[in-house]
This record gives C-alpha cells, structure tokens and sequence, in this order.
C-alpha cells in the first residue's frame, strides 16, 4: 500500500485472484457445445458405430411409442434420435434445470445401465394422464403420486424397448423395475441414478404427445456398453451374411442357370412370357392395399383384441386379511395360542391382490365349509398407481 493510502495494481490484482490472467485463460480454452461432444464421439467410435447406435435407439423407442400411445389414450410420436458424447463434468451444462432420471438396469441379456431423463413439466403431464386428468393443467410439483405414475409409463417403455432389443439381437432381454427420482444436478439431488463411468452416450429423441408436449427425452448409456451392443450387433450381422454366402455356394451350375434364365423372362423388355390358366387367374386376384389409418389413436376394440391372446394366462390372487409390525422379540416369544393384532378393524373390507397388486376390495364369506371372498369395490386407476409407490 502507497503512503496515501491507496492500493497498488499489484496488490489489487493478488486481492481479485489475478481475475484478469484467469478470464484470459478461460477464454482460450475450449467450451462445451454440440460441435466438440460430436467431435468427442468420433474420437472414441466412428460414423458406422454412431449411426448403428442410432439405430437400435430409433428400432426400441419406436415401439415404445406404440406403447406409451396406448397407455395414454394419445398420438405419441418419437422422431430420429441424435447422438453425442457427454462427460460426468459438463452435466451442469446438459441438464441445467431439475428433470426427472428413471433408471433400468438389464437382468438379462446384456450387462448395463439406461438412464432416461425428461424435463419435469413434461413428466407432470404425463402423471396427469396417467392418472385421469387430460393433461392441461399438470399439477407443478411432482409428488411420490406422480412419480409412482411416470414409473409405470417408463417401465411400459423401457418393457416395450426390451422386447424390440430381444428381436434385434436374437436373445432374451428383461429388465430391472425401474427407478425414478427428481434430478437436479446443479444441488447435486438425484444424481446417484446416473451412470458411473465418466463417458456416457447422450441419445436424444424428440417427443410429442399429442398437442400437450413437444420436447426432448434422453436416453444416457455408459459409453463402453454402446460400444458393446454396436460390436454385438455389427458381428451378427457379419455372420449372418457369411452364412448366406454359404448357403448361395451350395446351388449348382445348373440349377443357377435355370435360375437366370428365369429372372430373364421375367426382366426382358418387349418379351412376353406365356401364361399358364393359374397364372392368369393369380393376376385377376391382384387387388390393392388398404392401409390402416395411423394419425389416430389406438381403439380400445384393437386393445381388446390383443388382451384375447393374454386371457389363459394364470395370475396369482391373494387376499389379505390385514398386516402388522413386530419386533424381532415379539416374534420370537410367539407359540400356539398367540394372539396377532392386525391393522384391520372388524368387518373392514379385506385387500385383494393381483400379483401381489391391489386390484380390489372385498367382504369374505364361507362356501360349503370353505373360506371365499366377494368383491365389493374395484380399484380405481389412482389407487392402483398409489399402491405402486
């Protein structure tokens, strides 16, 4: 400090941090945008790689779509995805506002973790059709109600996702329930559903559900298990054609000519071809394609349909007469003779579980010596998605 009291610029600069030096550096150091994460990508797998990821991403969310419409009662769209790179560091920057996170780990099948991430209002909206509502005015704060709800649209998703993988690379894929919590990684909340490793796919789609929501859904896949579902799929591909090419080397010369002199007859120009009466016949049936209308919503009658194909399936049902909470001495000290106090009141109406689902409620009764049980309620869709949680 001068005799007068004032501060030199040294001294300035060492009380601000040399603010000056750093604003320069972070000037000249690169900065997170679309361009460096693409570059990023390349930098780790190549064009073939990226667009095989965006395949199998566009081949699974796009039933799930199917899916997500039918569970809604809405026209769903998902578009083509887009693939980038993201860090563990630069997800402040991906994610600057709360989102809700939904975590499915694979049980069978492959080895790995899908984390799906949407913005908190769209999840609200869903909620809100999920549980009733027609989605127009979403409630805006997402409760463990709405959450339980976003978690069974999700497990309807990454379910339908399962089974197109199955078909995709020929093995049984199943999932784990999934896991659903708010997210926000600027306090650092939610974040422990995020993958580990530092390296993750970003595969981002555009969603629309009905007039409602038009925004983006992300998929986020640790990096390595991309790379292994491409590696898996590139090679079965390649064996696939392998196999064919042996298959095609099995023809003999002279069933090969035959072959060509076939498709010669049919391709020459200004050759005609004599018509058998079964040739003839074949042409007259020929009648156009009648496409089904696809811009409207599923009908419940096709819904109905296909829940025939599922009527024989057996299903567990239980009826629970009540529960309790004991200590583990409380337990211990039981014998014949006991007496069990349950959370039921006399002539409460007992829960009836599907699967270990409450469906419905009912009053039990005695058949020829046999305990039995009427209903006398079913369920609504709120209290169904309310026992989930």
């Amino acid at each position: 400090m001068s005799d007068d009291g004032m501060l030199s610029q040294e001294e300035i600069d060492a009380l601000l941090g040399q603010t000056g030096d750093h604003e320069g550096d972070q000037a000249d150091s690169p900065q997170p945008s679309n361009n460096n994460e693409e570059i990023q990508l390349h930098d780790y797998v190549d064009s073939v790689e990226i667009d095989t990821m965006g395949e199998i991403g566009n081949i699974a969310f796009g039933n799930s779509a199917t899916a997500l419409s039918s569970l809604l009662n809405q026209k769903v769209e998902i578009t083509t995805p887009s693939i980038s790179l993201v860090h563990k560091s630069h997800l402040q920057e991906e994610f600057p506002i709360p989102y809700v996170s939904v975590k499915v780990v694979y049980t069978e099948g492959f080895e790995g973790t899908n984390v799906l991430v949407i913005k908190t209002q769209d999840a609200s909206v869903i909620a809100d059709l999920m549980l009733g509502g027609d989605g127009s005015q979403p409630s805006e704060e997402m409760n463990d109600i709405h959450l339980s709800a976003v978690e069974e649209a999700m497990n309807q998703m990454m379910g339908s996702a399962a089974t197109s993988m199955s078909t995709i690379f020929n093995r049984r894929v199943d999932i784990s329930p999934p896991k659903i919590d708010l997210m926000d990684v600027v306090k650092d909340e939610g974040t422990y559903l995020l993958p580990e490793e530092s390296l993750m796919v970003k595969v981002s789609f555009n969603l629309k559900i009905g007039q409602l929501v038009d925004s983006d859904i992300m998929q986020l896949i640790p990096l390595e298990f991309a790379k292994g579902l491409v590696n898996l799929l590139i090679t079965q591909d390649k064996n696939a054609e392998m196999s064919e090419d042996s298959n095609d080397s099995d023809v003999h010369p002279g069933d090969e000519t035959d072959v060509t002199t076939q498709r010669q007859d049919h391709k020459t120009p200004g050759q005609t071809a004599p018509e058998s009466e079964p040739n003839q016949r074949q042409a007259q049936d020929v009648q156009s394609v009648a496409f089904s209308n696809f811009d409207e919503a599923p009908q419940v009658s096709q819904g109905q349909q296909n829940l025939n194909l599922l009527m024989d399936v057996p299903l567990k049902v239980t009826v629970e007469l009540g529960r309790t909470k004991q200590t583990i001495r409380d337990v211990l000290n039981l014998s014949p003779g006991s007496i069990v106090e349950l959370d039921k009141l006399a002539g409460e109406p007992v829960d009836i579980l599907v699967n270990d689902k409450p469906v419905a409620k009912g009053e039990v009764v005695v058949i020829d010596e046999n305990f039995g049980v009427r209903v006398t309620e079913i369920l609504n869709q709120y209290d169904r998605i309310h026992s989930l949680k």
